[in-house]
């Protein structure tokens, strides 16, 4: 508990030990010193709490069983002394907030015929067997109206393996769930302990919240929809993106889990909607949030996300928005599937002329008229300050704003704001251009006002047009919805990046799948900017982020376990990243939208997802919880209480401990130290392919870098046959300066080829 007195030092310390305010803690027991007397571990909890003389009717949040071995509760300073005089006690920490990570996805990714098809396909079949499949999403909650949870004709009856309820709450009847949606719960008592201490639960600028599992944000709605809603004929956004909208499993069946509230997403409400996930049956978890990254014994989602695995269930998170910055990404753990976000090939052009006669293209989903054929005025920088560049609330001055068209700089404050901003300024319209830190990205909204949003090198030339030009001035124009775009997909700006912060010899993300102007259901509760001024409803949103991309992959995770229900969350994994491709639809290596370059495996991991030859991948690298312990956990240097709180189970870690890099992951991250050169790994292929079938390896890479696998052939006999293969990485220059390189390593039979990416770190 040495780790833990420390903890507390620096928590009482920070406080001035006069903190009389209470605070939400997570706290993780050691299940081997359950007394027998007690029958079940909420029952040892609060025994153990009245034994500290904690008061659990007052202090007690949540007992965990099957997530973790632990509780949540709401303690006062003089409480933590006494957990950590607990030799039952492995360890404990404060309740983490985590945030959300905020139509053609479909035929982009190969599940849905842009025209009617004589030929059947092999994912046809597939969806009809997810039907047995159950998708818990665990978000802001779900609008149960919206027509992608309607119940398809012929739809069957919800499988009696399934445990969910429909919990009825403010404005939520048990009776709004059907065989579509299938179950909504709301999880907010840490939520609740954290408004208590702060002495309100409303968020300024955001409409009170529903006390139950109704959605008000919007986010939940997005996301469950777009993983498994039912095939939506006629659907937009005010026009933009129409045609057919329908989740990526349209056969499967999704649940509702609400633990994300104004002020965010409290680990105690996840770690409780993940408990009730994994008891009600669930077999794809979809998460589209998360925090900075953090050892996993401090990981709320990563501990989670163990438990559902070591249950059989997938998991997928979003890896974050904090991009294209190296080593920004979260829920980083190798049993999670880790998304990042590319483009779709559609796209929502927008004009913004110039009086000059330059013309720049940007893209926008303003739904009205431009602002006419008569050039207005342009303006930055229209305040007193150079806040006023970014159009923040208050800098503006309406004088000088009023009936022109404002220029703003992306950042700081959100796209959508910006344009309030402007339109209660008296602004005609507004031209969004995009910093270095977004570079040659665009994200379409729905503004308020007429605005097109363009990339920075346009900025670039608006900018000094306006400040060249004695009377600048511009206007705006509107093209509606384009489909096939070229270059698609490129790795969204936003996207965060490897390496991996917590594990670096783990690659991560994992792959991208769609996470740009991606249309789904939404909240009957707000407009489609999400802001309070926004009058206007619509049953469908276009958003995007890596929370938009995470979903995607739920539902063909949905879709591939439906197909191979024997099949582990590792093995979906390793299907979905060998099977990915790198090239873009035309034919050249994937770009960042960041820079423009070509992108590497620190944006998008093995690739873009492709579920269609995911569901025959040929070699599987599988994984069982136990080798997350032995050859992962047990190779990070945690203390045996931090394991055993990830592991709920009693750990002995070897003597001689391993790279962490040796778990039989499906890409490689290899790590060369200052003083090392070489770097050994070994992996476990398994047969899911015909038989018999022989596999021959191909290496590429750096020149700098050696890489030699041995055996260079593998002859599988049988079905389900396993074979092993080592992999020896020399660096021909010791010494070499920071940096990083990547290669691949393939093996191909006469029908399938097994991608796997890898990426090289030099260290000083």
């Amino acid at each position: 508990m040495a780790s833990v007195a420390a903890l507390v030092f620096v928590l009482l310390s920070f406080a001035g030990g006069v903190v009389l305010a209470n605070q939400t803690y997570i706290v993780y027991m050691d299940s081997a010193l359950r007394p027998a007397v007690h029958p079940t571990h909420g029952a040892w909890y609060a025994a153990h709490l009245q034994s500290l003389d904690i008061d659990p009717d007052r202090h007690l949040l949540y007992a965990y069983s099957d997530v973790l071995h632990g509780f949540a509760a709401s303690l006062l300073p003089h409480h933590l002394p006494l957990l950590v005089s607990s030799p039952a006690v492995l360890h404990f920490h404060p309740d983490p907030v985590l945030h959300l990570h905020t139509t053609r996805s479909p035929q982009f990714l190969g599940l849905a015929s842009d025209t009617a098809s004589v030929l059947p396909r092999p994912i046809d079949a597939v969806e009809a067997a997810s039907r047995d499949v159950f998708i818990a999403v665990l978000d802001t909650g779900v609008w149960p109206e919206a027509p992608s949870f309607s119940v398809p004709a012929g739809f069957p009856e919800v499988p009696s393996r399934w445990r969910g309820v429909c919990e009825a709450g403010v404005d939520f009847s048990s009776s709004l769930c059907n065989r579509k949606l299938v179950g909504a719960r709301s999880f907010a008592r840490g939520f609740h302990a954290a408004a208590a201490a702060a002495g309100d639960g409303n968020v300024k600028g955001k409409p009170k919240e529903y006390q139950s599992p109704r959605d008000r944000d919007g986010h939940g709605t997005h996301t469950a929809s777009t993983a498994a809603g039912s095939a939506v004929a006629n659907a937009s956004l005010l026009g933009y993106a129409a045609g057919t909208a329908r989740g990526m499993a349209i056969a499967a069946r999704v649940a509702a889990y609400k633990v994300c509230w104004a002020s965010g997403c409290f680990g105690s409400d996840i770690l409780a909607g993940i408990e009730a996930a994994i008891v009600d049956g669930a077999d794809v978890l979809s998460l589209s949030l998360g925090g900075g990254s953090a050892p996993y014994f401090h990981d709320t989602i990563a501990i989670g996300a163990f438990a559902a695995a070591d249950r059989g269930i997938f998991v997928a998170c979003s890896a974050g928005n904090s991009g294209p910055g190296p080593a920004t990404l979260a829920n980083g753990a190798p049993w999670i599937a880790t998304i990042g976000a590319g483009t779709l090939d559609r796209d929502f052009p927008a004009y913004a002329r110039l009086g000059n006669g330059a013309e720049y293209t940007g893209v926008s989903l303003y739904s009205g008229k431009g602002t006419g054929k008569k050039l207005i005025p342009l303006v930055y920088g229209a305040g007193s300050t150079n806040a006023s560049k970014l159009c923040l609330a208050g800098t503006l001055a309406p004088a000088r704003v009023r009936g022109k068209l404002v220029l703003c700089d992306r950042g700081v404050s959100a796209r959508v704001e910006k344009g309030a901003v402007v339109k209660a300024a008296g602004g005609a319209g507004m031209i969004l251009a995009n910093t270095a830190a977004n570079g040659e990205e665009l994200v379409a909204d729905s503004h308020l006002l007429p605005a097109v949003a363009v990339g920075k090198k346009e900025g670039d030339l608006i900018r000094q047009y306006i400040t060249t030009d004695s009377k600048p001035r511009g206007v705006l124009a509107f093209g509606g919805t384009v489909l096939g775009v070229r270059p698609s997909p490129v790795v969204a700006a936003f996207s965060s990046r490897g390496p991996n912060p917590v594990s670096p010899e783990i690659l991560k993300p994992d792959f991208i799948g769609p996470g740009v102007n991606i249309l789904a259901g939404w909240s009957g509760a707000v407009g489609p900017t999400g802001l309070l001024k926004d009058g206007r409803r619509t049953q469908f949103n276009i958003m995007s982020g890596t929370s938009m991309s995470c979903p995607h992959i739920s539902g063909v995770a949905a879709l591939l376990k439906g197909a191979h229900p024997d099949w582990s969350p590792a093995a979906i994994k390793s299907a979905l990243m060998t099977t990915a491709y790198f090239l873009d639809n035309t034919k050249s290596p994937i770009r960042d939208a960041a820079s423009g370059t070509f992108a590497t495996p620190f944006a998008f991991g093995a690739g873009h997802v492709d579920p269609q030859k995911a569901l025959s991948p040929g070699l599987i690298y599988d994984i069982a919880t136990d080798d997350y312990v032995s050859s992962f956990l047990c190779s990070l240097n945690y203390t045996v209480p931090h394991i055993k709180a990830i592991a709920k189970r009693n750990v002995t870690c070897p003597r001689r401990l391993s790279n962490p890099g040796n778990l039989n992951y499906p890409s490689f991250s290899v790590v060369f130290e200052r003083n090392s050169r070489v770097v050994k790994y070994r992996r476990q292929v398994t047969n899911v392919g015909p038989a018999p079938a022989v596999y021959q390896v191909k290496v590429t890479g750096p020149d700098d870098v050696a890489a030699t696998v041995r055996p260079t052939q593998l002859v599988f006999k049988r079905v389900n046959q396993k074979l092993k293969y080592s992999v020896t990485f020399v660096s021909k220059e010791r010494g070499k300066s920071a940096g990083e390189a990547f290669g691949r390593i393939t093996w191909a039979s006469k029908q399938h080829k097994v991608r796997s990416p890898v990426a090289y770190t030099w260290k000083l």
